[in-house]
C-alpha cells in the first residue's frame, strides 16, 4: 500500500498537537500534586521552628502562672502539662497532636486552642477579606492610571502614594484614621465590629458563623448590615492600604511593559484607542503576577491583622494573640501561630493552582 507526500504532510502534525496536549495537562496535574505535596513539609517546618522558638524563650508554665503558684504547685502544673519531660519527647507528642487537629491547651484559662479558634477565626478571616477586597480596589486601577500617565505628575503621586501606604505602620495608620475619622470628623465608629445592640442580636441567631456581615445579611435587617459594614471600615481602610500600595506598583510595572509589546503597538497602529489599550490588551497580562504574589499577600494581612484587630478592639485570632501574648500563655501563642501557618500553606497551594490555571506558563 502506497502512501502519498500528502497523506504524510497532513497526518504528521497531528500527534506532536496531541503529545503536546497531554503534556501540557500532565504537567498542569503533576504541578498541583507537587504544590499539594509541599503544604506538608512546610507546615512541618513552620510548626516545628515555633516549638523550638516558644522552648527558647522558656518553660511557658513558669512564663504565665510561676509567680503565682507555690514549688510544689508549679512542679505539679508542670508534671501534669508535661514539660518536665526531655524536648525532644515534648515535640514528638506535639506533632502527633497537630496531626490529630489537637493545638493544645491555653495555660492561663484552660481554653482548648481549637476552640479559640473556631470562636475568633470568622473575624480574622472576615477583616482580611473586607481588607483584600480593598487592596484590589484601590490598587489595581491607580496601578493602571500610573502605567497610562508614566513619568507624569499623577504617576508621581500615586508612586508616592504606594510608598508611604505599604511604609507605613498598620498600627500608626489605624490610629491616624481613627483620629481624622472618628474623633476629628466624627463619622465612622472609634472601634470593636459591632454596636452592642448589634452584636448581641448577631451572637443570638441560630448557628451563627461568627462573621458577622453573613449573619447580619441572614437576619436581612438593613440596619444590622449598615452598622457591621460601618464599624468594618476603618480597620479594612487601615488593612487594605497595607497591600493596595504593593498592588499598584505592581500593576504599574507590568502594565508598562505590555504597553510596549509588539501586539499592543500592532494594535495601536491599526487604530485601536489608547483606553481600549490599556483595559484590554494591557491589563490582563499584568493580573497574572497579582494573582501569583496572593498568597504572599494573604499572608502578610493576616500579620498585619494582629495590630489591626488590637488598634480597633476587633475580636479575632490577632487580638487573641495579643492578649495571650501579653499574658505570657506561650502555649496558646504557640497553637494559634501554627494554626495560621497552616491557613497560609493552604491558601499559598490555592492561589499557586489557580495562577497555573490562569497562565499556561507556570508548568513543572
Amino acid at each position: 500500500m502506497t502512501v502519498t507526500n500528502a497523506e504524510i504532510v497532513e497526518s504528521e502534525p497531528t500527534k506532536p498537537t496531541a503529545a503536546r496536549r497531554s503534556s501540557g495537562g500532565g504537567g498542569l496535574r503533576r504541578y498541583i500534586l507537587i504544590r499539594f505535596l509541599l503544604i506538608f513539609p512546610t507546615v512541618f517546618i513552620l510548626v516545628t521552628l515555633v516549638f523550638f522558638l516558644m522552648r527558647v524563650i522558656g518553660n511557658p508554665i513558669v512564663a504565665s502562672v510561676g509567680g503565682r503558684l507555690t514549688p510544689t504547685q508549679l512542679q505539679e502544673r508542670l508534671h501534669a502539662a508535661g514539660y518536665d519531660r526531655p524536648v525532644i519527647v515534648q515535640y514528638l507528642e506535639y506533632l502527633g497532636q497537630i496531626v490529630r487537629g489537637d493545638f493544645g491547651v491555653t495555660v492561663t484559662d484552660h481554653r482548648p486552642i481549637s476552640g479559640i479558634i473556631l470562636e475568633y477565626g470568622g473575624a480574622t478571616v472576615e477583616l482580611v477579606f473586607y481588607a483584600l477586597i480593598i487592596a484590589l480596589v484601590l490598587g489595581i486601577p491607580l496601578g493602571m492610571l500610573a502605567a497610562y500617565c508614566r513619568d507624569r505628575w499623577p504617576d508621581v503621586l500615586l508612586r508616592a502614594l504606594a510608598i508611604l501606604t505599604y511604609s507605613t505602620p498598620v498600627f500608626f495608620g489605624g490610629l491616624l484614621l481613627k483620629l481624622v475619622f472618628s474623633i476629628w470628623l466624627d463619622v465612622l465608629p472609634l472601634g470593636d465590629r459591632a454596636s452592642t445592640r448589634v452584636e448581641l442580636a448577631l451572637n443570638g441567631i441560630p448557628g451563627a458563623t461568627g462573621i458577622y456581615i453573613v449573619d447580619a445579611l441572614r437576619t436581612g435587617n438593613g440596619e444590622i448590615i449598615g452598622d457591621v459594614l460601618l464599624h468594618a471600615v476603618l480597620p479594612s481602610l487601615t488593612l487594605g492600604l497595607l497591600t493596595a500600595g504593593i498592588f499598584l506598583r505592581l500593576v504599574r510595572a507590568n502594565m508598562i511593559g505590555t504597553l510596549g509589546a509588539d501586539y499592543v503597538d500592532a494594535a495601536r497602529s491599526r487604530g485601536v484607542q489608547e483606553a481600549r489599550l490599556v483595559r484590554t490588551h494591557a491589563f490582563r497580562p499584568a493580573l497574572v503576577p497579582i494573582i501569583t504574589v496572593m498568597g504572599l499577600q494573604i499572608a502578610m494581612l493576616l500579620g498585619g491583622s494582629v495590630l489591626t484587630e488590637t488598634t480597633f478592639g476587633w475580636r479575632g485570632l490577632g487580638f487573641e494573640l495579643q492578649q495571650y501574648l501579653s499574658a505570657r500563655d506561650f502555649v496558646a501563642v504557640q497553637g494559634i501561630v501554627a494554626v495560621l501557618a497552616v491557613i497560609v500553606a493552604v491558601t499559598n497551594f490555592v492561589v499557586d493552582v489557580v495562577a497555573a490555571l490562569v497562565d499556561p506558563r507556570v508548568r513543572y
